[in-house]
């Protein structure tokens, strides 16, 4: 008779960890609220200190807990931070066997934001692109004299789908940012000038303002060209 293996009880640091975060939904906390001690958690959990002080370390890991020396603990604020170095690693890791997984998260953002062109052009006038203008026009000025500054080129893409009302949406597209930039010394030289940039940039632009949806995924996928053709010499 076969005897099957029971599945391996949890730590107490993890069933720890898991009822932190049922304490903090139970209580109807969010972002910033206090949270109870480590010696009120042990009581209310039943657990050692040792097994709250490793949940609270991996809690913290991932932004969901906040510590404060000196003020205490509170709900954390949503981070990708986490995601964004594990990301961040193994594409550096595929880039030197020759599968370049940051391909695949390039393909991830095109896709993302050639939907969200076209949900921000269904708000139509409602869609405020005044920040949009001005940050386009700072992207110019800057390629007319130098390589456009990532910051310039970040604050477009947060700007541009600010008013779908969606802060994940910038949060995920930072977090593909982040990726990026971390690797970009390790992808070569871009093909593309500082008036290049812009100009895509301009194109993607001017197609929400003209409320073009083809025009504006057309010029989304473009904008990744030079991204593309720099991993694709890398055999990705």
């Amino acid at each position: 008779m076969t005897t099957v293996p029971r599945p391996a009880r949890p730590s107490r640091a993890v069933e720890a960890q898991q009822g932190v975060k049922d304490l903090i939904v139970r209580r109807g906390l969010v972002a910033g609220d206090p949270l109870p001690t480590e010696t009120e958690l042990m009581e209310e959990l039943q657990v050692s200190r040792n097994s709250i002080r490793e949940a609270l370390k991996a809690l913290q890991a991932v932004g969901i807990v906040d510590i404060r020396h000196g003020f205490g603990m509170f709900v954390g604020r949503m981070s990708l931070s986490g995601l964004v170095d594990e990301l961040a690693f193994h594409s550096r890791i595929t880039l030197q066997n020759g599968k370049n997984h940051l391909a695949n998260l390039v393909e991830i953002r095109e896709i993302l934001e050639a939907g969200l062109v076209q949900r921000l052009i269904d708000l139509g006038p409602e869609a405020d692109l005044g920040p949009v203008a001005d940050v386009m026009a700072r992207m110019e000025d800057e390629s007319a004299v130098r390589e456009v500054s990532p910051e310039t080129d970040r604050l477009f893409h947060d700007l541009l789908y600010r008013p779908l009302g969606n802060p994940l949406v910038s949060q995920l597209l930072g977090a593909f940012w982040d990726v990026y930039h971390q690797l970009r010394d390790h992808l070569g030289t871009p093909d593309e000038s500082p008036s290049d940039v812009a100009r895509r940039h301009r194109d993607i632009y001017t197609a929400v303002l003209a409320g073009d949806k083809s025009a504006a995924v057309a010029a989304v996928y473009a904008h990744f060209d030079g991204v593309r053709n720099r991993l694709e010499r890398l055999g990705g």
